[in-house]
């Protein structure tokens, strides 16, 4: 392993050793708390722009396989691991976690103390950094720092969102079973607008009895609205992704549009803060953000207590009940979660319920929106 240093921009210098990618590379650090699924992390597009600490403290146990992907390829800058286990051992596994984080020109630091770097990022929040196994002066790597572009300036949707429309027809991947479910009969057609879609949202659309056509971020709202008064499609879903959503300018004007032509819509994650803010609400970034697989959310339904999958750092505003009813009320620290329009048929959540990793106590939303449709 080669030697990897790592300057914050607090002005932490550390050194650590490397297991992947040979690189120099800059990006917001933040810590995630889920205990499994590091591979659906790091190939979850939302996470494209970020070096991501994992408070587990052993990485790389069962190797990678293609049918954990939640994307083609890894889109994180990089993974920061307390133990780094070179020997994997699991009978799906393909690969090495190593092997893989090269292929994708992805950074793996490890042998580093994880804790201490969670702890400094929970009281100081989410900030930017460098890590490279090229430059070991950290003055240079500060002057590197200071000289790349801040996460909030980046478009990452235009590096992650499909170029060319697709049809997805794929359904849920049985754990038990060790293969994918068959798809139950269609009873609806939607357009997903991509921003950095995971998989297993798309896997779990197609479960709940919707035929999914995957499509560009640069759509144009024309001919979505005409696609859904000739019922070509019944409804649109605005999928998760990357970066700050104030900054997806021409994508808030299309969505406008779309609020305006009464057309179902349902959104996750950064779906839910481009809803928010094309009502006019735009959305604010959290200290730290939320990121693993045990974040409990009280449905407000229901009064019942959902431990959910979690990946964002920007939140909603708490003046959008002017304009929409609270679903969802997350318990850590109170923030919304989700949201239902007034009059509109339109919903949305910030938490993953197609989880991949993490619990699947959330995935009956996805059987909500087939009901809005209908409706």
């Amino acid at each position: 392993m080669k030697t990897a240093y790592i300057y914050l921009e607090n002005g932490t210098f550390l050194e650590a050793k490397s297991f992947g990618a040979d690189a120099t590379s800059v990006g917001e650090i933040v810590f995630n708390t889920s205990i499994t699924g590091y591979q659906e992390i790091m190939s979850d597009p939302s996470y494209a722009g970020q070096f991501v600490t994992f408070t587990t403290p052993e990485i790389g146990n069962v190797g990678v396989n293609e049918q954990d992907m939640e994307s083609s390829s890894a889109h994180a800058k990089g993974m920061i691991v307390r133990k780094y286990q070179t020997r994997y051992s699991n009978f799906r596994a393909e690969d090495s976690l190593a092997n893989f984080l090269v292929k994708h020109g992805v950074m793996g630091i490890c042998d580093i103390d994880t804790r201490y770097l969670t702890k400094m990022l929970r009281s100081e929040g989410a900030m930017m950094m460098v890590a490279s196994t090229k430059i070991s002066d950290k003055d240079e790597l500060k002057k590197v720092l200071e000289n790349s572009p801040r996460i909030e300036d980046v478009n990452y949707i235009e590096q992650v969102s499909t170029k060319e429309s697709y049809k997805h027809t794929q359904s849920t991947y049985s754990k038990v079973e060790f293969k994918y479910d068959e798809a139950p009969k269609i009873q609806a057609n939607i357009a997903v607008i991509d921003f950095g879609v995971k998989r297993n949202i798309l896997n779990e659309i197609v479960n709940a009895g919707i035929g999914v056509e995957v499509i560009p971020n640069d759509f144009k709202a024309e001919d979505l609205i005409d696609r859904y008064n000739s019922k070509d499609i019944d409804g649109v879903f605005l999928s998760n992704g990357p970066g700050d959503p104030l900054v997806l300018k021409k994508e808030q004007e299309q969505i406008k549009k779309l609020i305006e032509a009464k057309i179902p819509m349902f959104g996750i994650c950064l779906g839910h803060q481009l809803l928010s803010i094309s009502h006019g609400y735009d959305t604010f970034k959290l200290k730290f953000g939320h990121h693993g697989g045990n974040h409990p959310v009280k449905n407000e339904k229901t009064g019942l207590v959902e431990i959910t999958a979690q990946n964002h750092n920007y939140n909603v505003p708490e003046n959008i009940t002017e304009i929409a009813e609270v679903t969802h009320i997350n318990l850590f620290d109170n923030t919304i979660e989700g949201l239902k329009y007034n009059d509109s048929p339109i919903f949305s959540v910030q938490h993953h319920p197609e989880a991949s990793p993490g619990p699947k106590e959330s995935t009956y939303i996805f059987n909500e929106f087939l009901s809005l449709i209908k409706r």
